[in-house]
Parts: structure tokens; sequence; C-alpha cells
């Protein structure tokens, strides 16, 4: 492929929106645009990447350090748009939505009968634990809704003290909205003095630790009231009883008990998908240096980035042009440099787009009947028979 072919536009300096070093580079390479947008150097790129995806082990491939689970594979970054979790010690990592943590019951009490006592403006968990004088921790938080497919009224039950993941919620039954005020009254519940006890034609689910916690305060369907030491299986019969709480950084990991620790992160796959402009973002972040980006072979749009040097007496530019044809034809991947620019642009070019060889065909070498060959990672030049090129760039 020809440079100009491409279109190329890179740029000197990094855009003012960029939000990671490897965005910026891929902005300045010409791989994408400032509104993310893939240019045609960057379509290249993911194809390239796709083709390398039929590898079984892809990542390791592309040399791009991942956190990963059965389902999906993760790319750690301050500027990712996921909040993971993950354990240090046993390797368990899941997007904080849909993350398992290990879960300590309460207390061990003897189940008490129930009482009901008033309990004015408490219709929040803060307000009533305040009230009464209890920790968080001995309540009982309702959240209701409406399953979408069928209509039914769905009450949930999860400690006072824990956060429901609707994700977990919906991954259970389905798709859900928020129960109107005439489907709550409809089914007994009032609203900020809820509770399961009593309910019509409702399906009723509870979080796995509220079986465990014994003797929760949770409302008396009544308002201004609420009901001492409820009990689930004795005072009313869950549907359904399953983890349905967000788990959180500091919690312990359901596997093997340590600290589980917060990331920000992208997803790279999914299933039997990659997202291959996230990986792109990730390799830039992962495979560049101070000049630009530094991919490796089996990541990058070309492996050779041809380029050559105008002559006093000799026309690189004819020899470039022959030594590209010839690349092409022995299925060499290259980016040929085809633009009457200074050297120097075309060297600080060649650094920036990140192919990880660079051909030089230069006056100099050419009378000796060689060419310059550079590695990206590498600081020295090689000089290198014409006769040698081909089998040299094959290794």
């Amino acid at each position: 492929m020809k440079y100009t072919d491409l279109k190329i536009q890179t740029q000197r300096e990094a855009p003012n929106n960029a939000r990671t070093e490897g965005f910026a580079f891929l902005v300045r390479a010409g791989y994408m645009t400032r509104e993310n947008e893939l240019l045609p150097l960057g379509k290249q790129a993911i194809e390239a990447l796709e083709r390398v995806s039929k590898e079984i082990s892809f990542f390791f491939h592309i040399e791009l350090p991942i956190i990963d689970n059965s389902s999906e594979t993760f790319f750690e970054s301050p500027a990712g748009s996921q909040e993971i979790l993950q354990c240090e010690k046993c390797g368990y990592a899941a997007r904080k939505e849909v993350a398992k943590a290990k879960k300590t019951p309460f207390s061990q009490e003897t189940q008490l009968p129930i009482q009901k006592v008033e309990t004015p403006e408490s219709s929040t968990i803060e307000a009533l634990a305040n009230f009464l004088n209890i920790p968080k921790e001995k309540t009982a938080k309702a959240l209701m809704y409406t399953r979408i497919a069928d209509g039914r009224f769905v009450f949930i039950v999860v400690r006072g003290d824990m956060q429901m993941s609707e994700t977990k919620l919906k991954d259970l039954i389905g798709e859900i909205r928020l129960a109107t005020v005439e489907e709550v009254l409809k089914s007994g519940a009032v609203a900020g003095y809820a509770s399961p006890i009593g309910l019509k034609d409702a399906l009723i689910i509870v979080d796995d630790l509220v079986p465990q916690s014994p003797n929760l305060v949770a409302g008396a369907n009544e308002a201004g009231f609420h009901l001492l030491n409820t009990n689930s299986g004795r005072d009313y019969a869950p549907e359904i009883t399953a983890d349905l709480t967000l788990a959180k950084e500091g919690d312990a990991c359901f596997i093997c008990g340590e600290t589980l620790t917060g990331h920000r992160a992208e997803i790279l796959a999914s299933e039997n998908r990659f997202y291959f402009d996230e990986i792109l973002l990730a390799l830039a972040e992962t495979h560049h240096d101070e000049k630009g980006l530094t991919l490796p072979k089996s990541a990058a749009p070309f492996t050779v980035y041809l380029m050559q040097v105008p002559g006093k007496q000799m026309d690189t530019r004819s020899k470039a042009e022959e030594i590209y044809n010839q690349l092409q034809r022995a299925g060499v991947s290259v980016l040929f440099d085809d633009r009457d620019e200074r050297a120097g642009v075309k060297f600080n070019d060649a650094d920036l787009i990140g192919c990880p060889i660079r051909v030089t065909v230069g006056e100099k070498a050419l009378q000796n009947g060689m060419v310059e060959l550079k590695q990206r990672k590498e600081k020295e030049n090689q000089l290198i028979s014409l006769d040698d090129l081909f089998s040299h760039l094959k290794k």
C-alpha cells in the first residue's frame, strides 16, 4: 500500500481532547480522528487484527496485557469506561455490576416474633435506622419493578446496607422498569413503608443474604409504620433467592476471601466477539515511546515502512518502487512512503506510525548494493544487501 493512497495525515501535536497518551498517538499518526472515528490507516490496522484474531492465543500474539474471566477480556486503563473488581490472589475479575463478593450475615440470632411499631417520617433506610437507633444491616430494603415481558409486579428485598444490581436482576428475570404508583398500590404495598408480607400477585425475589439475616426491620405496608423481626421463609415465601447485590472495592472475594480491588478498564472481548477499536486503543497504550507507536509485527497494519531519500546521482525513487513491487510479490506487508517530502519528515512519520521495520533506500547505501534497515524498537540501523533483504524480512 502506498502512503498517498491511504491519504495519511500525521500531526506533530497531540489533540487537546486526548484522554490517554495512546489515543493521542493514534490521532497524531493518522489512525483515527479526534472524534474517535477510524481513518484508512486505522481500518488497515483493524483488518490486520481481524486476521490475527483467528489465532487461539490472540492477545498473547499481539503482546497485550489483559485481565479476563470465562466470558470477558479487559484492558486496564485509567480512562476506561468500565469499572471492574479483581482479586489479586486468585485472579477473579468481573464488571462491577455482575461481580460477586463473599457475603457475611450480620448475626446468628434466634428468630423473634414480629412487632409493629410506629416510625414517623422514616421512609428511607437512613431515616429508619436513625429513628430506631439500629445499623442499616438490620433493615430490609424494598425495591419494586414491573417485568416488561408479562407485566408482572416484582418485589425485591435486599439488606438495607446493600445496593441492588439491576444488571443482575435483568439477567435473572429479563427486562424490567420501575413500577408505577398504581401498580404498587394494586399489589398492597406502600412506597417508603413496603415489605413483601401480605402482597398480592407479586413475584417476590430476595437477595441470598436476606435468608441468612434474621429479624430485619421491614415496612408494614402502612404509612408511618414498620415491622420489627421479619424473617424470609417464615413471614413470606420468596419465589426466587439469588445474588442480587453490587459488590464493591474492599469486599472479600467470593472464591478465596481476599480483598477485591477496583480498576478502570475497557472490554476488549466478550464471549466470541472482539471489540477491535478498543483493542487498537489498548495496543497504542501498551506499545509506544516518546516518538510514537511501537506496534508488534502481529498487530501492525504493515510490517515494513519503506521510504527513499532523494540522491544526487542515482534515481532512488525508481529503486524504491522496484523494491516495493518485489516486497508485495513476496507477500511482505509494506507501506511505501511515496511522498516528495524531506527525509526528516519521513523518518519522523515512520516512528510515529510505528511499523516494526523501516527500510530506507538511499544513494550512499545503494552504491554498494545495500539498503538501510532499522527495527522500530532498536536504536541502531543495519546495512542489508539487496540480495539478502527478503530473506532477512521473513525471519
